[in-house]
């Protein structure tokens, strides 16, 4: 561990650390790549969220108690592989951060599991106040996504981050249909429907519903919510929505932890489920 690196970390401490002291390791929080949702976040959206989540916790399963913080990110940076393309067709970029945790007996095991492998996946919970079209550069629009029109694939641009709360270690990896939750604020992208788009906008409600539902409460509460939300008319589901992101917001990432001593060059490695 060089002396710069120390220096980060001994920001966040009320005593410096010694190289002894401190365990750290590399995760890959977030992503430029569409994801299983047919989104993904716009180059300024990862420039800001590597802002961000300089100095934010990590704990486990967005269980946001004192007692669940393991970890705490001192260093962020963007990574691009120029070798690597996205769906979209543009160079692979990433929000690489650097975290660090005190070696105690407590989470001696936690470590063994993170050098062994066994931990590597995480999500990460934010806030973004934008989500637009990449067909036409709406908002709210009756571009479907997955689609195509003229050769391009439709999907959703995130940006406009307006927070990053925290991040976590998770019991499983991603899931097509339940491994990725947002959390929107403003009110045009609260998936309100527009004339002649109704329905499409109610089933991507209950989507994200049933996303929702799962990250709250498991398979059980996502098939007990999802058959709820079929009864529901348009300002219902909005309001259901709004309930469960109260309990429950961020985006879930399937992520590879890299040990620190690895190079960049690891990074063809990365994967997001």
């Amino acid at each position: 561990m060089d002396t710069e690196m120390l220096e980060k970390i001994n920001k966040f401490t009320r005593r410096p650390l010694t190289e002894d002291e401190i365990y750290t390791f590399s995760v890959i929080l977030c992503d430029n790549d569409i994801d299983r949702d047919g989104e993904r976040f716009s180059d300024k959206a990862l420039e800001r969220l590597a802002e961000l989540f300089v100095g934010k916790t990590g704990i486990f399963d967005h269980n946001p108690s004192t007692s669940n913080q393991t970890a705490r990110i001192f260093n962020t940076e963007i990574i691009t592989d120029e070798s690597r393309l996205t769906k979209n067709g543009e160079p692979y970029k990433c929000v690489k951060a650097h975290a660090y945790m005190i070696r105690t007996d407590k989470n001696r095991s936690l470590i063994s599991e993170i050098d062994g492998g066994i931990k590597k996946e995480v999500s990460v919970s934010c806030s973004a106040a934008k989500k637009t079209c990449s067909v036409c550069g709406c908002e709210l629009c009756a571009h479907t996504v997955g689609k195509t029109y003229g050769g391009r694939t439709a999907h959703r641009i995130l940006d406009d981050i307006t927070d990053a709360y925290e991040w976590s270690f998770v019991a499983v990896p991603a899931q097509v249909n339940a491994g990725v939750t947002k959390k929107f604020s403003g009110g045009s992208t609260e998936s309100q429907p527009v004339s002649g788009d109704i329905d499409e906008a109610q089933e991507e409600l209950r989507r994200d519903i049933r996303k929702l539902a799962y990250f709250n409460g498991g398979h059980s509460a996502a098939d007990i919510t999802s058959a709820a939300a079929r009864t529901m008319n348009t300002s219902q589901l909005i309001n259901l929505k709004k309930f469960l992101e109260k309990k429950c917001f961020g985006r879930g990432v399937e992520v590879q932890l890299e040990p620190e001593n690895e190079t960049a060059g690891a990074n063809s490695e990365f994967s997001l489920g």
